[in-house]
């Protein structure tokens, strides 16, 4: 049984300043900003934020609907990379096993005496690529029908283990939360922590992250696939400390190789939404190569390494249909990069 620290809220502090630049100082026009907040407020009435960092500097926020600076946002499915990023933590530690290890050694407590014979050969590698061959359906629209039947159980592991495995499925990529959830579980059961104590240890406490919550699974493990609840700013954090490599304010927070293989492909994923890395969305954009933590209704942190740029977006999460921001980026900023990486002197935006 693990500590379960799930969904403890603290207030907003004054900590972890974001340095502070305008567009023109980092090579960016304005008036392009400007028109994506315009088309925002005109055509997107879900949204709640929009914020963009480029150098290393918060260059844009705005908010919408009532909502601001301290506001929490439900990530949706974004959490499934925090999730990675937690296991990448832990695996260079030397708590969570090697990625070639079988999910029966790691979750031996809940194995069902009905398990498919295939799941031994079920692997932490599979669950990060989504490439576990468990009986499974997803929509066009990454809509999962089975997903309702997982969570109404109260033993979610044990549904999510007993499962059939295809085996003509392994190795292929199917967009799959049971895996980021199983994810969540061998933390647990490697570290001792569910997944939100261990984030608040190892990532949260040195990002200068405070105000979060995340919600816990009817058997205490955190939710790996969904479930975690961000500011807009602190989203904008974790992108920037990603961009760099797991790096924050010179102190390396999250290994810059296991990064390398989140934020590439690993497997081919979906022509609407990317390949697939880690628990990350990868492909290009207009020319630009990127990497994106996506989650349901619009919450989005994008990586544009080549541009030395992190977005962010989030929205009202409790929406059957939603219009995907992406469309802003492509068409004024993409399409129109900032011409240097130049920025003046910065001031300090506080938390």
């Amino acid at each position: 049984m693990v500590n379960s620290q799930s969904i403890l809220h603290s207030p907003v502090t004054l900590n972890s300043p974001i340095p502070l630049a305008s567009p023109e100082d980092t090579g960016l026009r304005r008036e392009a900003l400007d028109q994506i907040d315009l088309i925002i407020q005109k055509r997107y009435p879900k949204m709640r934020s929009f914020l963009l960092l480029h150098a290393g500097k918060l260059i844009y926020e705005r908010y919408y609907g009532g909502y601001s600076v301290s506001s929490l946002h439900d990530l949706r499915s974004a959490t499934k990379s925090f999730t990675s990023v937690l296991c990448g933590i832990a695996h260079s530690r030397g708590e969570l096993p090697e990625l070639n290890s079988s999910v029966t050694d790691i979750l031996k407590g809940y194995i069902p005496l009905s398990a498919h014979p295939l799941l031994s050969k079920v692997t932490l590698y599979h669950l990060l690529t989504m490439t576990s061959g468990f009986a499974w359906q997803t929509g066009k629209k990454l809509g999962e029908p089975l997903i309702h039947r997982f969570h109404r159980n109260q033993k979610w592991t044990r549904f999510a283990l007993s499962l059939p495995v295809i085996e003509q499925d392994m190795g292929n990529f199917q967009y799959r939360s049971i895996d980021s959830h199983l994810l969540s579980v061998a933390l647990s059961e490697s570290t001792g922590l569910d997944a939100y104590a261990y984030a608040r240890k190892h990532l949260f406490e040195p990002l200068g992250i405070h105000h979060a919550a995340w919600t816990p699974s009817p058997e205490g493990h955190s939710m790996g696939h969904i479930g975690l609840h961000l500011t807009s700013r602190d989203m904008a954090k974790f992108g920037l400390c990603c961009l760099n490599g797991g790096v924050w304010q010179g102190t390396s927070l999250i290994p810059e190789a296991w990064l390398k293989q989140s934020l590439t492909p690993q497997v081919q994923g979906y022509p609407a939404f990317g390949d697939y890395g880690f628990q990350w969305w990868t492909g290009i954009h207009s020319g630009t190569p990127y990497a994106l933590a996506h989650g349901h209704g619009g919450q989005q942190i994008y990586l544009f390494p080549e541009l030395d740029m992190v977005a962010v977006f989030t929205a009202d999460s409790k929406v059957s249909r939603w219009k995907n921001p992406r469309i802003l980026l492509e068409r004024y900023i993409l399409n129109d990069p900032p011409q240097s990486s130049k920025s003046a002197a910065a001031s300090p935006i506080q938390d």
